[in-house]
């Protein structure tokens, strides 16, 4: 909040008053506070929590809220997890998501972050948004798609993959596992894509982001 400017029809009186009030406090000097009360208001002051990972959904709806002040008809394309150095994700839950909205009418694409935390010069805490690049429309591996297609939000989509991953998490306890929401023709609904490891070494498990039904393929 910035400074408070005074209003210029304020009574006169009731300035001086103020001046005489505040003449007052100074004269008699400030009372001090009783250690019990010291104490229950220093207790009450809680210290700022550190960040900490967030769900795809809390993300999300962060950066959608920008995003349509740039496109009324915009809709989203994908939605990745990042990382952030001395972060840890887990859970389902990740310091950094990315997600790519299109917009119809305009034919270009934009892409926006959301960090618990500074990362880099260009990615700050919070929202911070990227240039506009043109979009050439759907493709059968990549196509926009409604919001009310995106229920099952990245912790549950993540329970339900470790119900199919879990015996190869258990032998490779060290590979990190990453997100990914997209709609293709391959699926009837947006699907999260959850992969530990990487591409080549890994495994992959792919969610129904509307019903959450796992499947491996």
């Amino acid at each position: 909040m910035g400074p408070m400017i005074a209003d210029k029809k304020f009574p006169v009186a009731l300035f001086a008053l103020a001046a005489a009030l505040a003449w007052t406090a100074c004269s008699n000097g400030p009372k001090p506070m009783p250690a019990e009360t010291k104490s229950a208001a220093e207790a009450g002051k809680e210290a700022p929590k550190p960040p900490e990972p967030v769900t795809a959904k809390t993300a999300f709806y962060e950066m959608y809220k920008p995003a349509r002040a740039w496109a009324a008809d915009l809709l989203p394309l994908s939605l990745a997890s990042g990382e952030i150095p001395s972060m840890k994700n887990e859970g389902g839950k990740a310091a950094l998501w990315t997600a790519v909205f299109v917009s119809p009418s305009l034919r270009e694409a934009r892409t926006f972050f959301y960090a618990v935390a500074d990362q880099g010069d260009s990615i700050r805490r919070g929202v911070s948004a990227g240039g506009s690049q043109t979009w050439s429309g759907s493709t059968p591996q990549s196509r926009p798609f409604q919001t009310t297609g995106f229920v099952v939000n990245s912790d549950a989509a993540y329970q339900a993959a470790l119900a199919k991953a879990g015996p190869w998490v258990k032998s490779h306890p060290d590979k990190k596992v990453t997100f990914f929401l997209f709609s293709s023709a391959k699926f009837p609904q947006p699907v999260w894509l959850v992969l530990w490891g990487t591409n080549k070494a890994g495994f992959v498990v792919y969610v129904d982001a509307t019903t959450g039904l796992a499947s491996l393929k």
